[in-house]
């Protein structure tokens, strides 16, 4: 990207529909600050840590999400936290917190544990057999149990493939912003939608209002908590006003939570199995953890301590291969970072897929290396080096939730199994809504 500039319309509109971060050459990743033109509209990229946090942090209120994230993903996620701004956002905010703290995510870790057991169980006969599994897939599915089990408990369990299936439709689609957004063009110009789309959204609504009329009915003719995210949704109260959420608005929330929580998750597992797999001595010294602490039993929450390797991985398979790439904010008034005007309008992007591959930032990026994650090293680096979850007030509310569950996950599975990717498989990633591996993850799967 060269400042100032301009962008052929159809050209860039091609390469973002097609995959996000093609539209970032090698030469992005050495730059602080870069500017393009598309039509009227000015998109500016930062890539130094402290533009970073000034955008995140420091002036966080003048960088709003703005028009484009609500036309892309408002058809799907309404105003859930994803979405929304403001005090709206901020009252959200505050409801939902209570459910994500970390005492309540702990109740979680055995959902996440026992729910990873039952595919490693399920993995047995792929093993024996000799054939591959789309890991991308297994992972979805895995992902999807956890959530909906933790939103949920059992409320969906008969119809999880069906519901999996529409939110994939959903994410596909709004993965594909239209020229009409990127353009800035009136909101009131209709943006079609596929009859898939519509269809899957159908389905996901009438699911989710049907678990919120049954649970609103079963909570007030018994009065108790189900315990799981759902249940503490419903009995969560605005410590300000005493108001609780209404239907649409949980279900904006459950929708957002359903989608981002199973989506991210997975994504970031696939290609956490990718990069074990083409590097043997670094999978060699997670099994070696994972066999002297867990000694073949189950994960719990009270092993993640004694696994900081086992973190360390997932943490730098984050780093290569995030799976929210790409940060979209609006300047909402006229601002500069160090020498750097940024115009009142513009649309600034930061990507952790160009920053997490900054060599000034990561001494040979492209290489997966653990290591980078040990404590001395993370205390050595700018705060902003490394953000898959976003940051500031607006970091990710399932920041903590993502993170164990990846750990669990990985301990869960790794400890029973060695996956290798299938031989001459290409391996591209694929950013839309989230990074995925174009092709699929076909993986064998060898008991240890």
């Amino acid at each position: 990207m060269q400042t100032g500039k301009p962008i052929n319309a159809f050209n860039f509109l091609r390469q973002i529909r097609d995959n996000g971060i093609s539209i970032y050459p090698p030469s992005a990743h050495q730059v602080d600050f870069a500017s393009r033109r598309l039509g009227l509209q000015q998109f500016i990229l930062l890539n130094h840590p402290d533009y970073i946090q000034h955008v995140l942090v420091r002036n966080q209120e003048n960088y709003p999400k703005g028009r484009l994230t609500r036309q892309i993903l408002g058809p799907a996620l309404g105003r859930g936290l994803l979405n929304s701004e403001g005090d709206f956002w901020r009252r959200q905010r505050r409801i939902a917190a209570p459910s994500f703290h970390h005492k309540r995510l702990i109740d979680l870790a055995d959902v996440m544990s026992d729910t990873a057991l039952q595919t490693a169980d399920k993995w047995r006969l792929a093993a024996q057999s000799g054939g591959s599994l789309d890991i991308t897939r297994e992972m979805m599915r895995l992902t999807m149990e956890i959530v909906a089990r933790s939103l949920f408990s059992h409320d969906i369990a008969g119809s999880i493939d069906q519901l999996g299936a529409a939110i994939t439709v959903m994410i596909d689609s709004i993965g594909r912003p239209s020229l009409l957004d990127l353009l800035g063009l009136p909101e009131w110009l209709p943006r079609p939608r596929s009859r898939e789309f519509n269809a899957a959204m159908a389905l996901i609504n009438n699911t989710i209002y049907e678990i919120l009329r049954q649970r609103r009915a079963a909570t007030q003719a018994s009065g108790a908590d189900s315990g799981d995210l759902l249940g503490m949704l419903l009995a969560a109260r605005d410590e300000t006003t005493g108001e609780g959420m209404s239907d649409r608005q949980l279900r904006d929330e459950v929708v957002t939570i359903f989608a981002a929580g199973h989506e991210t998750t997975a994504v970031a597992m696939s290609w956490t199995w990718y990069l074990l797999s083409q590097h043997p001595q670094y999978e060699a010294r997670l099994h070696l953890e994972l066999d002297q602490v867990l000694a073949g039993q189950a994960p719990r929450f009270a092993d993640l301590e004694q696994l900081p390797y086992t973190r360390m991985v997932f943490e730098e398979a984050l780093r290569l291969y995030p799976p929210a790439f790409s940060l979209t904010r609006v300047a909402v008034a006229d601002d500069r970072v160090g020498p750097h005007r940024i115009p009142k309008g513009a649309m600034v992007t930061l990507s952790p897929w160009v920053t997490h591959r900054d060599p000034r930032l990561w001494p040979d990026p492209e290489r997966f290396d653990p290591d980078r994650f040990l404590p001395e090293a993370v205390r050595q680096r700018h705060k902003f080096a490394y953000f898959p979850f976003g940051g500031g007030p607006r970091v990710c509310i399932g920041n903590s939730f993502a993170l164990m569950e990846g750990r669990l996950i990985l301990a869960a599975l790794a400890q029973r199994y060695r996956l290798r990717l299938e031989p001459g498989h290409p391996v591209e990633p694929q950013g839309r809504i989230t990074l995925r591996p174009r092709h699929g993850m076909p993986m064998t799967i060898e008991e240890r």
